[in-house]
């Protein structure tokens, strides 16, 4: 019986402690949970939805307005002597009405049949304006996914950093151990045992540094991904061989033709361009004359009358039809200046798209330098951090001989250091860049 309670003891403890692990996040994970909770994509996504709005009201101008109206009013008359006199039974009666109501009651309606063009091209102008918000949305999910990728690769270039560090510290921690050992037997001074002290006390810090950066990283994707509480939050570290950073970098100039079809910003830009277009058409419908049908039908009521009320509405009751033609002839400017403003848009549309275009080249090139010095670093890092190895390892044991000083010795460990972050940080470089330029080919992101 004990034997039983022990052993549902035991998978209680497992299962509560798996529960209490933080759930670790892959790439893939990180981005597909943005695109989704996202605040800045989901107010872009609501200004989608307002753009459509609009394509459908100015489609709803090529249609007739229909309205209804009434009125109704009372006057008073106070010093009144003249009334209505009525026959009823042989007697007559005289009734003098100092109070009226008046009532009228009439639909209308009206159709613009031309103005020149002005509502199909603000139909088009509206439904370009829809497709930019779509593609502002898309521009959204590329800077998001861009930025956690990033994230996601300097938290892993700091993982493998904080393991190095631990290395080095735990090096020097032995040394400082050995020290204290040789000071006891005069082989070393305490000036040189304190150097050693330092030296470790140092590398500590350089460790408890790296840690915190690990998770200022973790908490700005945290932040990202619109986590909030106290979770803990962590990501799934990739087996990310030294194979990815030498893989073959794609061409600057595939890379830029294929960004200029698939990237969302240079479809925007050329929208804006056909928007401007549409946009002095209407301008120049100002020029034209404006066409509309008009009709209405209506009836009317009074309490003074001798008739009834339905009576009334079918005798009062008219209707007509009309057509109104507004030609304009002097406007004060106004559509020279409307034709004049929408050219200037046209030149400005024009130069952002050369802008937009300029930066996606600059943004391209600089990954692909990235990629190419930074690849060329690593395969130099290789060589250095193994050449290091060596040398620090020869240093260390000639030290524990007596062979080599306590500034050799921190020199070594050093330049150990510094080889092994230089390759850290040219492999994850070139890792993010190569990536970069994949996804700016229009291919998913993949660590």
């Amino acid at each position: 019986m004990n034997k039983k309670i022990s052993i549902l003891g035991l998978l209680l403890l497992g299962v509560l402690s798996s529960f209490a692990q933080s759930k670790q996040w892959t790439l893939k994970e990180c981005i597909n949970y943005a695109l989704e909770h996202n605040i800045q994509l989901q107010q872009n996504l609501l200004q989608k939805e307002s753009s459509s709005e609009d394509v459908k009201q100015s489609k709803s101008q090529l249609l007739p307005s229909l309205s209804f109206s009434t009125s109704q009013s009372a006057s008073y008359r106070p010093f009144a002597n003249e009334g209505g006199t009525t026959v009823t039974n042989g007697y007559v009666d005289t009734k003098i009405n100092k109070t009226t109501y008046n009532g009228s009651y009439g639909v209308n309606a009206n159709w613009t049949v031309w103005n020149g063009g002005k509502n199909t091209n603000t139909i088009k102008q509206n439904e370009i304006a829809e497709q930019q918000a779509d593609l502002n949305v898309q521009k959204t999910a590329n800077s998001i996914q861009e930025q956690i990728t990033q994230l996601y690769v300097q938290i892993l270039y700091s993982t493998e950093g904080v393991k190095v560090c631990e290395e080095v510290a735990a090096i020097s921690k032995k040394n400082y151990e050995r020290g204290q050992a040789m000071y006891e037997v005069g082989e070393i001074s305490k000036a040189e045992l304190a150097q050693l002290e330092a030296q470790a006390a140092t590398d500590d810090y350089n460790l408890i540094n790296t840690k915190g950066q690990v998770s200022r990283y973790k908490l700005q994707l945290k932040q990202l991904l619109e986590l909030t509480g106290p979770e803990e939050f962590d990501i799934v570290t990739p087996a990310s061989s030294d194979e990815e950073a030498l893989a073959t970098i794609p061409s600057a100039a595939d890379t830029y033709a294929n960004a200029l079809l698939v990237r969302p910003e240079v479809k925007n830009a050329q929208l804006g361009i056909e928007s401007s277009d549409l946009q002095l058409k209407i301008a120049r419908a100002g020029y034209m004359p404006t066409i509309g049908v008009n009709g209405s039908i209506g009836t009317s009521t009074m309490s003074s009358s001798n008739n009834g009320f339905g009576k009334q509405m079918k005798g009062n009751l008219n209707g007509g039809v009309g057509v109104n033609v507004s030609v304009p002839i002097f406007d004060q400017r106004q559509t020279k200046t409307s034709i004049r403003r929408a050219k200037i848009q046209q030149e400005e549309q024009q130069l952002e798209l050369q802008n937009v275009q300029k930066e996606l080249w600059s943004t391209v090139e600089g990954f692909w330098l990235d990629a190419n010095t930074n690849q060329a670093r690593f395969r130099s890092a290789q060589v250095s951090v193994k050449s290091a190895e060596e040398s620090f390892h020869l240093v260390s044991e000639q030290f524990k001989e007596g062979l080599k000083n306590i500034q050799e010795l921190s020199t070594g460990e050093t330049t150990l250091l510094n080889a092994e972050q230089s390759r850290l940080e040219s492999k994850y470089t070139t890792i993010y860049s190569i990536q970069m330029l994949k996804f700016y080919n229009g291919e998913e992101i993949t660590l």
